[in-house]
């Protein structure tokens, strides 16, 4: 392949040579030292993707997504931040990417966890404790009988309505009472959504962490585990060094989660990650390598991919979206590259274009000639010769 000329943030442009020996296709059951969640984006329908009649989301490309992601032997986590949840992608449209991918994963055999929250609710207004346990009850309800684990999601509304931690407690212990089955409590830091600032009524993250284990030690039974996405490896630890036994961690840190999953030889994370998504071959590769009690392997396949991983979700980080679904694209696994309100608008070509060559250097393109050629084809779209 021909050297392609990658710009720069600083101005002018850098050579590349487009690697020519991709990772191998890799067909695998689920980890047996770990359980490995993607959370896993959604294919907008490019001819309505920005439509204000509601999300417009191409099924067949999305539904076929998940199923690279399960025969590589991945969970998937439905529904969330990657989904474009809460930035694109609405409630009834959520509502339906659960119903089906839900279906789609008991017919075979794959993992899901699907997230509820309450975005059902006008983001303007002001809402009452009452309505926004209302709203959690009715996504809960819909997760439940679509046969899903529910992963309660941090939300906007409660973070704007709460006066304290007590209404946190009030919240999620009411849905804790109710819930059918085991939930995933999940954490999301203001870095991903500033307007989750001061989530469980403080802004002071000690103080926060003591009310979150205090509702999971308050509802024994009632918690398969957490999700934490505060990319903060030491808040991490010490969160997981406090659960109760049983109660699992799902590391949320796209920036420090080889180590985190590796563990200190005590403890160790599960994953429930966006960056999981683009990189599924690797981290497929790298549980197996932990199931057969190589750790040494393990980090030689996932460390590499932390350099891609932290341009992703570079601040302001609650645009990694646009990277994982340029990824996806430049893969083949779609044929475009629109996003739900034209979210691929919001990284820099220059950060894309460090993006693709992150990822081509990992063989992530099981087809490099026409990862190149798609990218070309953007820098064409903003008059840029490659």
């Amino acid at each position: 392949m021909n050297a392609i000329l990658l710009p720069n943030p600083e101005g002018g442009y850098r050579e590349y040579h487009p690697n020519s020996d991709p990772l191998p296709p890799l067909v695998c059951g689920p980890a047996r030292s770990r359980t490995f969640y993607a959370a896993a984006h959604v294919v907008a329908d490019p001819l309505a993707a920005s439509s204000e009649a509601g999300a417009a989301v191409d099924w067949d490309a999305t539904l076929a997504f998940r199923h690279r992601l399960w025969a590589q032997g991945l969970g998937v986590a439905e529904a969330m931040d990657t989904a474009q949840r809460g930035t694109g992608l609405d409630w009834p449209s959520a509502a339906e990417l659960i119903r089906r991918s839900a279906a789609e994963a008991r017919a075979v055999g794959g993992r899901i966890v699907c997230g509820v929250g309450t975005d059902q609710l006008a983001p303007a207004g002001a809402h009452s404790i009452a309505g926004i346990t209302a709203a959690y009850e009715e996504q809960l309800a819909h997760s439940e009988a679509c046969g899903a684990t529910a992963v309660l999601m941090a939300s906007r509304a409660l973070a704007k309505a709460a006066r304290g931690p007590e209404d946190y407690l009030q919240v999620y212990g009411e849905l804790l009472r109710q819930s059918s089955a085991p939930v995933v409590l999940h954490w999301l830091g203001p870095m991903f959504d500033p307007e989750l600032t001061g989530y469980w009524g403080h802004e002071d993250a000690e103080e926060a962490t003591e009310v979150f284990l205090k509702i999971i030690a308050e509802y024994p039974g009632k918690v398969d585990g957490i999700k934490v996405s505060l990319l903060d490896a030491g808040r991490e630890v010490d969160i997981r060094r406090r659960l109760p036994a049983g109660v699992r961690c799902y590391t949320g840190d796209d920036y420090h989660y080889p180590e985190l999953i590796h563990g200190d030889g005590e403890l160790a994370s599960d994953a429930l990650l966006g960056i999981f998504d683009p990189i599924a071959p690797i981290a497929a590769r790298a549980a197996g390598a932990l199931d057969r009690g190589d750790p040494v392997a393990f980090r030689e396949l996932l460390d590499p991919t932390v350099a891609l991983a932290r341009h992703l979700f570079a601040p302001p980080t609650r645009y990694y979206k646009t990277g994982v679904v340029l990824l996806a694209w430049l893969a083949g696994f779609q044929e475009h590259f629109a996003m739900l309100g034209g979210l691929q608008s919001a990284r820099s070509l220059p950060h894309l274009a460090t993006a693709y060559e992150l990822a081509d250097r990992l063989g992530l393109f099981p087809d490099p000639g026409l990862a190149e050629a798609r990218m070309r084809q953007l820098f064409a779209a903003y008059g840029v010769t490659s």
